[in-house]
Formats: structure tokens, C-alpha cells, sequence
């Protein structure tokens, strides 16, 4: 069941002022609770705040709904922490959550709280003083998730990837590391704050890498600052919003949204040999295959795969959609550069990959989901013919290959452009049987057209489809062609013995030699800087929004 929650910033003692507006709004909305982020009392030095206080303590300041608080940069007032210690509340409806604090509520909301600020000494052991250590929010890993997230200090990074401006003037609160992983680990629906006190600021929502537990599923953090109660200025102190705790996690992401800015949380387990050098993220071909005197190590889980989403050590930055079944990225070293094709100004070297951990598509059990990835796949090749198209006037064809093998790691499709005159002069076509032959590789053959399921192929192989774009249209025609004609397509399939010795470079290997790019065959010797990948991505999006389908509604 949804709940309603208001969230209110820094109140600094002004007690009777914001419980009044609180119990206003509380009539009118039907909160199920509050939650005070940063300091609810003030220094306790003033008689006003004093005679408040009292007021509260008393009973005579009526706190309207369930209220709840942590630390933020002052020490509790004595008389607080008295009440606390003797009726584990400070008043009825007010409850304190400690400086380090998990909580389910009676709606099932899921809270954790990690008030104050870091202590750099690492001392802090008192619960009502405003101040934590590392040890104190690692500790909290061990609520595993969370709906909402509650830390005084902004964590590390959380402005990275954001287009969301600060206000004029605005000093940016100092950012946490550990606050940063914290949040990274409970991948909580809000994380709120409050310690850039003179304003508010949201942050666009941000997906966190799935888990193994749940690969399909996209956790969407909303980050909210909160600025203090203030008499004299109008600056938003007071948020509300709606939470269904039994909610499932999007399995899409929402328009807007972007990656998580937070550098992966350091796991337990000791990441494979292949995988210590940082380039192989998204390598172009998984693994070596020189002759190996030691037994194979077993194949990795998703958490450790170069493809799957839930491995913390992942290059979010090539990503460049994610769809329901699959994603689309850029490649590491990839084949041609940003110069190569000057009608596109990036390489289009793109990698399609299914979320599901499987060696290839025919081995996906569940039919249903088979299907579904084998066709958003494919939909992903037939927007990149329409970006293509575009872009190119036609003069760019493409070819995709595909290696399945029952002893893979996890099944992908590369796609390339190629130049159409290369592909209507049959060489494309011809690079690869001949390449097969010089190899003494089994004949290539002609993919059925009566195959009414292409993803249950069987048997191990290597597949690869050859797009013909249309003849290239007149230069004045800015649409690239005549609206409708998709071109033609022919597919190719190379039929692989189970203990079959196959080159995962062959595809890469016949292109680059078809396109006068035989320098660059070692997709090793050409990985670029990330900022290089950074520049070549965000020029791929800005090409292919237009074509995208997961940007739709």
C-alpha cells in the first residue's frame, strides 16, 4: 500500500512554526509519517527555543502525526536525550532513529539513517552526538536495502553525470565517499540530506546496476536536499512525495534518468585474472584462446561477467541503452575510429547484449523471454539501419556476427558499418568464406529462410548478417533514401563442432582486412582513454536518440 511521506529540512528549534504548518498540511494530505532530516533542535540558547522545548516536553506542543529524526550538526539538548533514555521517545509521535539506525515502519517502509557528520578520527561511539565513523556506515550494509535513505552529508561523486544546476551562489555541501557507498549498496528509492542548508536541490533519478538476485530489474535512487526552515526566505524546506514499499524495482528506465555516479562498492570476491586490467570491460572478445597447460578455470557468474550488468566492475560510461531484454553499448578498441566514416563522426563499433547470463540465445530456457530478447535485439540492428540510413545517405551498409558456442560466457552481437559499395560488389560476402577456407573452417551456409524461430538455432556457430542499405539517394534528399525501403539482408552461418578451435577474432579479422584496417585487428593495441570513449559515446546517443526505442513515451 502506497504511503504518503513529507520530508522537512533543517528546523533548528523553530518548534512551534513548523509543527503549526505541519499539522495544516497533515489535514489536508493524511500523512503516514514525517521524517526531520539535519538538526530538528536549535543550540538550546535562546529563551524562546527554551520555552518551545518546555512546550513539547510537556505535551502542550502537539506533534500531529509519527515524526521521525536523526543528527545533523548539533549535539541532542540534554532534556531530549533525557526523555529518550527514560520512554524511548521524546514525545508521543517523535521519535529519535540514533545516529546510525535501521527502521521498518508500520506502512512497511524500510528506513535507514547515518546522522552527524564523518568523524575523521574514527572515535565516535556516543549515539547523540552529531558525528559517525566508517566502521558506523559499512555497518549499516547489513540492511541490504532500503526505501529511503537519511544522511546529514552528501555522498562522494553525486553531482557527476547531473545536468541539474546548483542554485546562484550556492556553496556545495563537502561530499562523503562513504556515504557514497553506502547509498551504492542499499540502491534505496530516496536518499534525502539536508546539508547544503541554504538551499534545495534534486538531482535527476539515477539506475544502479542490477543484481544477481534480480538482473532484470533497474533500482532508481532519487537524491533530495532539503534546505532549513527559514522565516524570511522561500527557499523549499518541506517535500512530499508517495512510496509503495511493495513496489517492484523499474524494469525500465525512466526518461531522464542516468547512471549511477557512484563508483562500485569493492566486493568480497577476488575478481578473475582475465578481468584485473580495467580495459577488458566490455572487451570485443571475451577471452584468450592460446593453448592453456592449466585446466580451465569455471566460467564466471554474472557478477564477475564482462556482459552482465550486475558486475560492479563494469563501464557504465560506454552504455548507451538499455531496453527491456537487452542493452546496446559502444566497444572497447573498437574497429574503426571517429575518423573512419566521415558521415558519422564516431566509430559505430556497437555491442548488443542480452541481459540474461547465457551462453547463447538457444540455451535461454524460458521461451517466452527468448523470444522476446532474440526480437529487441534484432530491433535494436533495425534502428541502427534507420540511424544509419540517415546519417549516411545510404552509402553505409552494416554486418552483425554472432558467436555461440555451448561453452561461452554470455552471448552478444557486434555490429559494424561497412561501406555498401563493398557489400553490393559480393566482397563481404566473399571475405568471409574465404577467410574460412585459408583457416580450413567448415563452408559457410545460407541461413534458412523457413526457420520460423531464429533464436533456437541449434548447435554451436558463428552467424553473421550482411544489411544491404537501398541504392544511395540523390544528395538533396535529406531523408537518405526513399521512406519505407529498408534495403536487403543476407545471413550467413558457419556450423561449429563443440571442440571446435575457433578464432573469436574471425569477425573482426575478415572486416578489418576488407576495409584496409588491418592495424587495428587487436582490438588491445587500440583501446582509447575514457574520456576518448566518453566523447565517442555521447556522439552515438546524439545520433541515435531520434532512432531509440527505449526513449518512446
Amino acid at each position: 500500500m502506497a504511503s504518503k511521506i513529507v520530508v522537512l529540512g533543517d528546523v533548528h528549534g523553530e518548534l512551534r512554526d513548523v509543527l503549526t504548518k505541519l499539522a495544516k498540511l497533515h489535514v489536508k494530505q493524511n500523512f503516514s509519517l514525517a521524517i526531520v532530516v539535519g538538526d530538528l533542535f536549535g543550540e538550546g540558547v535562546t529563551e524562546q527555543e527554551q520555552e518551545q522545548l518546555t512546550a513539547l516536553l510537556q505535551g502542550d506542543l502537539v506533534v500531529p502525526l509519527p515524526t521521525y529524526f536523526t543528527l545533523g550538526r548539533r549535539p541532542l539538548p540534554a532534556r531530549v536525550i533525557e526523555a529518550i533514555e527514560s520512554q524511548d521517545e521524546v514525545c508521543p509521535n517523535l521519535y529519535f532513529l540514533g545516529r546510525r539506525a535501521t527502521l521498518k515502519t508500520s506502512e512497511g517502509v524500510r528506513l535507514v539513517a547515518l546522522g552527524g557528520q564523518l568523524e575523521p578520527a574514527g572515535q565516535s561511539s556516543d549515539k547523540f552526538q552529531p558525528a559517525y565513523t566508517e566502521s558506523d556506515a559499512r555497518a549499516l550494509y547489513g540492511a541490504h536495502q532500503a526505501d529511503i535513505l537519511i544522511t546529514h552529508q552528501w555522498p562522494k561523486d553525486i553531482r557527476t553525470g547531473s545536468n541539474a544546476p546548483l542554485p546562484e551562489d550556492a556553496n556545495p555541501p563537502a561530499e562523503v565517499q562513504c556515504v557514497a557507498d553506502l547509498c551504492s549498496t542499499l540502491k534505496p528509492r530516496y536518499h534525502l540530506s539536508s546539508s547544503a542548508a541554504g538551499f534545495f536541490w534534486e538531482r535527476e533519478p539515477f539506475f544502479h546496476l542490477p543484481t544477481e538476485d534480480n538482473p532484470d530489474a533497474k533500482p532508481l535512487t532519487r537524491f533530495i536536499s532539503l534546505a532549513s526552515y527559514s522565516k524570511t526566505t522561500k527557499t523549499k524546506w518541506m517535500y512530499a512525495f508517495t512510496l509503495d514499499p511493495q513496489a517492484a524495482p523499474a524494469l525500465t528506465i525512466p526518461a531522464g534518468a542516468t547512471a549511477t555516479p557512484f563508483a562500485p562498492v569493492a566486493g568480497k570476491r577476488k575478481p578473475l585474472q582475465s578481468q584485473k586490467d580495467s580495459y577488458r570491460r566490455f572487451a570485443v572478445d571475451d577471452e584468450d584462446h592460446r593453448p592453456r597447460k592449466r585446466a580451465r578455470a569455471p566460467p564466471p557468474g554474472p557478477d564477475q561477467c564482462f556482459f552482465c550488468l550486475s558486475n560492479p566492475n563494469i563501464a557504465t560510461h560506454l552504455i548507451t541503452s538499455i531496453g527491456d531484454e537487452s542493452y546496446l553499448t559502444t566497444a572497447k578498441g573498437p574497429l574503426p575510429t571517429s575518423k573512419t566514416f566521415p558521415s558519422l563522426d564516431f566509430p559505430g563499433h556497437m555491442l548488443i547484449i542480452p541481459f540474461t547470463h547465457s551462453p547463447t540465445l538457444n540455451s535461454i530456457t524460458d521461451d517466452a523471454a527468448r523470444q522476446a530478447t532474440y526480437a529487441e535485439m534484432h530491433r535494436y540492428r533495425t534502428s541502427l539501419h534507420s540511424m544509419l540510413q540517415r546519417r549516411a545517405n545510404n552509402a553505409l551498409g552494416s554486418v552483425t556476427w554472432e558467436v555461440s558456442r555451448g561453452n561461452g560466457i554470455h552471448v552478444h552481437w557486434q555490429f559494424l558499418p561497412v561501406p555498401s559499395s563493398l557489400i553490393k560488389r559480393g566482397l563481404v560476402d566473399a571475405g568471409f568464406r574465404v577467410e574460412a577456407e585459408n583457416l580450413k573452417y567448415p563452408k559457410f551456409e545460407l541461413a534458412s529462410a523457413s526457420t520460423t524461430d531464429p533464436s533456437t538455432e541449434p548447435g554451436d556457430f558463428f552467424r553473421v548478417w550482411i544489411w544491404d542499405p537501398p541504392s544511395p539517394a540523390p544528395s538533396s534528399d535529406e531523408n537518405g533514401g526513399s521512406d519505407g525501403d529498408v534495403g536487403s539482408e543476407k545471413t550467413l552461418l558457419l556450423p561449429l563442432g563443440p571442440e571446435f578451435r575457433f578464432d573469436l577474432q574471425f569477425g573482426r579479422r575478415v572486416m578489418a582486412k576488407l576495409m584496409g584496417l588491418e592495424k587495428r585487428i587487436n582490438w588491445k593495441d587500440d583501446v582509447q582513454s575514457q574520456e576518448a570513449e566518453e566523447a565517442d559515446a555521447v556522439a552515438f546517443k546524439e545520433a541515435f536518440k531520434e532512432f531509440d526505442f527505449t526513449l518512446e513515451g
